[in-house]
């Protein structure tokens, strides 16, 4: 019945454990690295749906939220947490601000020339 695979699913702790029950393979040391980050896009996921749960069967239910896992889980395959922005944290930092150039004027300038130099920093 749907109602013992959804109490399966909220007893669950570990990453491996959802993708253990979902039947979704996955390389450990992509895991190992995005496991959180993993876990709360496939919140997301859930909580962007809209689907029934209560009318699906078990079978119905394993596949649905085998798409979500897997398609989180692939989100960080080739991708990176910082650009993923699954967190407040990478959301609200800033892109870094491209090379600015500083402009000085030289001793030699003061006393010899007028050449102004500039310096990238």
């Amino acid at each position: 019945m749907a109602d013992s695979f959804l109490k399966k699913m909220e007893k669950l702790e570990a990453a491996e454990d959802f993708f253990k029950l979902l039947e979704i393979p996955y390389d450990i040391k992509v895991l190992r690295v995005y496991r959180l980050h993993i876990l709360q896009r496939f919140h997301d996921y859930i909580s962007a749906g809209s689907r029934d749960v209560g009318t699906q069967t078990e079978e119905q239910l394993k596949q649905y939220y085998g798409s979500l896992l897997e398609k989180a889980y692939r989100d960080f395959v080739h991708s990176t947490a910082q650009e993923e922005k699954v967190f407040k944290v990478f959301k609200e930092q800033q892109p870094a601000s491209p090379r600015t150039e500083v402009r000085f004027v030289s001793l030699d300038s003061l006393i010899g020339g007028s050449k102004l130099k500039s310096k990238t920093l």
